[in-house]
């Protein structure tokens, strides 16, 4: 059994063909197909123009498994290790992921202090919650509205006797945005 049909997480690298050896250009952890989504999206990250640009060489990206069999803390903190030690291409790395879990913030807006550690548990719990709410979708083929997933998941606050979704609403926004979720009417649905 190879890691897209393992209920075992794994780390990934797309690698760029062109290059010779192949060079990996996104670092990403996953679960079944994973690997494989990213040829499917096209938006305007730096990864789909990569992929746009290796097609139009007559070539496509080539998606490895680097290290297989892990809990999703394993491949949470390796994707960590593995995006920091290769680095951005922002920053003079090779990577075109959207985050370097460093700690250290790009804005220049205000100064904030961030302790060590901080952005990258965000984005790995981040990571936890987008697959916890994608399995959810999964699980109901014919949608959830934002309350259902809200409430399934445990994730409304009632502050001052209020009921705030915004943790969910921005969870399935950026799974929209990633092209991984879509509105169905007042559902959304795994694309």
């Amino acid at each position: 059994m190879n890691a897209a049909e393992s209920n075992h997480f794994y780390v990934y690298a797309l690698l760029d063909p062109r290059a010779e050896p192949s060079r990996p250009f996104y670092i990403g952890k996953g679960l079944g197909s994973r690997k494989f989504d990213h040829a499917k999206v096209d938006d305007e990250s730096a990864k789909s123009q990569r992929i746009k640009e290796i097609r139009e060489a007559g070539l496509e990206p080539l998606a490895v498994d680097l290290v297989t069999e892990l809990d999703e803390t394993q491949a949470l903190r390796l994707e960590a290790q593995l995006i920091a030690s290769f680095g951005l291409e922002s920053d003079g790395g090779f990577l075109t992921n959207k985050v370097l879990p460093s700690g250290r913030r790009k804005s220049k807006k205000r100064e904030v202090v961030v302790p060590w550690g901080a952005e990258s548990r965000a984005q790995m719990a981040l990571a936890i919650l987008k697959d916890c709410v994608l399995d959810l979708l999964v699980a109901n083929p014919g949608g959830l509205s934002n309350a259902e997933v809200t409430n399934t998941l445990g994730l409304h606050s009632s502050y001052k006797g209020g009921s705030k979704n915004y943790l969910a609403y921005s969870l399935l926004g950026i799974l929209m945005q990633e092209g991984r979720v879509h509105r169905s009417g007042p559902k959304h649905v795994v694309q």
